[in-house]
C-alpha cells in the first residue's frame, strides 16, 4: 500500500505518554477534497473558535486506504456543551457516551470530546461494572482519546491545523499490514465492551485484514460476554455486518471465532 513514505524511525507506544507518529501532509494521500462539507464546516468552525478538532477513526483509516467513508467524525477538546454554543444546528446526545451531532441537511457529523483514561480529573464521569464500562464522559487529551479507542487502525487523527495525520498506537503500520490489533490488553477491551468482538470480525471481513491472533485469542472464552451487550447495539452491528456487501464474509469470520452460537443463542 503505498500511500505513505515515511522514515522507519518513527514510532508509537502503548505508554500512558505515547510518541506521535506524525505523517506531514506531502507525505501522505489524504485531502480536504475527500472529506465532507459539512465535517470541514465543523472541523473549521471548531479551530476558528480556538478548539482542536480532528477528523477521527473509520473517516481517516478509509480516506488512507483509498476508500470512501460514509460517515466522518470529529474528536476535538472543545465539551459538548461548547460545541453546541458554536453550532446553532448542534444537538446533544447520549449518556453512555456524551456526543454532539451537528446537522447538515441529510448530513450528521459526531463530534466527541477527547475521552480520558483517569477518573475525571478535567471534568466528566465514568461508571464500571465488572469491566464493562457502562458510561465514559471523562474528558482527556488527544494522547489519552487515543489509548481510549478500539483498534489501532481507528486511532489515527487527521489534524485539520496543519493537514497532518497523527499517530500514537501503531494504526499506519497496521493499515500497511493489512491487520486488526486491539489498543491495550485484549481481554479487558472485550470487557469493557464485548461488542469489540463483532466489531473485529466486521472489520476483518469488510478491509480484508487478518485479525491479529492476540486479539482473537479471547473470543472463545468471552463471546459469552455478548449475551449481556445492549439488544440496540447487537442489532446495529449485525446491520452493519449483514447489508453493507460484506455479509458472507462476516458469516464466516463468526463461525471461524466460534461467535455465531452467542450472537444467536439457540439458532446456531
Amino acid at each position: 500500500m503505498d500511500v505513505f513514505r515515511l522514515s522507519s524511525d518513527s514510532t508509537a507506544s502503548d505508554s500512558t505518554k505515547p510518541m506521535p507518529r506524525v505523517i506531514p501532509r506531502e507525505q501522505h494521500n489524504l485531502s480536504r477534497k475527500q472529506v465532507s462539507r459539512g465535517a470541514l464546516r465543523v472541523l473549521y468552525g471548531l479551530k476558528d473558535a480556538g478548539f482542536r478538532a480532528c477528523l477521527v477513526g473509520g473517516a481517516v483509516r478509509d480516506l488512507l486506504l483509498g476508500r470512501q467513508p460514509k460517515d466522518f467524525d470529529v474528536a476535538t477538546n472543545a465539551t459538548p456543551e461548547e460545541v453546541k454554543k458554536i453550532f446553532r444546528n448542534c444537538r446533544l446526545i447520549g449518556r453512555r457516551f456524551r456526543l454532539a451531532h451537528v446537522v447538515f441537511g441529510p448530513e450528521i457529523v459526531e463530534v466527541a470530546t477527547f475521552r480520558g483514561t483517569g477518573d475525571g480529573e478535567t471534568g466528566g464521569d465514568r461508571h464500571v461494572v465488572d469491566g464493562r464500562i457502562l458510561r465514559d464522559n471523562v474528558w482527556g487529551t488527544i494522547e489519552e482519546d487515543a489509548l481510549r479507542r478500539d483498534f489501532r487502525v481507528n486511532a489515527l487523527y487527521y489534524d485539520i491545523a496543519d493537514f497532518s495525520v497523527i499517530d500514537y498506537v501503531g494504526g499506519i503500520e497496521d493499515l500497511e499490514q493489512k491487520r486488526l490489533r486491539l489498543i491495550g490488553d485484549p481481554a479487558t477491551r472485550y470487557r469493557e465492551d464485548p461488542v469489540r468482538m463483532l466489531r473485529a470480525a466486521r472489520l476483518a471481513a469488510k478491509l480484508g485484514f487478518s485479525v491479529d491472533p492476540a486479539a482473537a485469542a479471547p473470543f472463545r472464552d468471552l463471546g459469552h460476554l455478548l449475551a449481556d451487550a445492549p439488544s440496540a447495539r447487537l442489532f446495529d452491528e449485525c446491520q452493519k455486518m449483514f447489508l453493507a456487501g460484506y455479509g458472507l464474509a462476516s458469516f464466516r469470520m463468526l463461525a471461524e471465532y466460534d461467535l455465531l452460537k452467542h450472537l444467536f443463542p439457540g439458532r446456531v
